[in-house]
């Protein structure tokens, strides 16, 4: 009788594939949605709980496959993608055809959100905390010493 389900048992060589397509920009979901690969749900324990050292390979696969599609931001952008739009109106059908702009600035906007929140510190929005005014350090130890000497004349 043949093996039903899919395969859940951890080896190297299917953790390298995994890895593989990850790193080439595809989606766990994507990976997973083949027969011969575990459950997404599989592939996150196997991650979670370090088998055989999967986070670390893990990791730096999901990072590669994050730098790449930083790259297919500017390749979506400046890349025509001819298509048409129809529109039911009450006076017919209208057909347009031309560059689909709003599909490509969905893609990018979509690409670059992910990146911010995936890994902020590279592809978030700069954090810059700025200070303004000084501090007097001379005032405030004399207020300090004006505190003690009077807490010791009253004590």
């Amino acid at each position: 009788m043949a093996k039903r389900g899919r395969p859940s048992l951890f080896t190297q060589a299917l953790a390298a594939r995994i890895c593989e397509r990850l790193a080439d920009g595809e989606t766990l979901l994507a990976v997973c949605r083949d027969e011969t690969m575990p459950s997404d749900a599989t592939v996150r324990r196997w991650a979670i709980e370090d088998q055989s050292g999967f986070s670390a390979q893990y990791a730096r696969a999901r990072e590669v496959g994050y730098a790449k599609m930083a790259d297919e931001i500017l390749e979506i952008a400046n890349t025509p993608k001819p298509g048409v739009t129809v529109t039911e109106k009450p006076t017919g059908t209208e057909t347009r055809s031309g560059d689909m702009i709003e599909h490509r600035r969905l893609q990018v906007d979509t690409r670059k959100w992910l990146l911010s929140k995936a890994l902020p510190k590279v592809y978030g929005d700069k954090q810059q905390v700025e200070h303004s005014g000084s501090i007097d350090f001379n005032n405030t130890i004399a207020a300090m010493r004006e505190r003690a000497r009077k807490a010791r004349a009253a004590g």
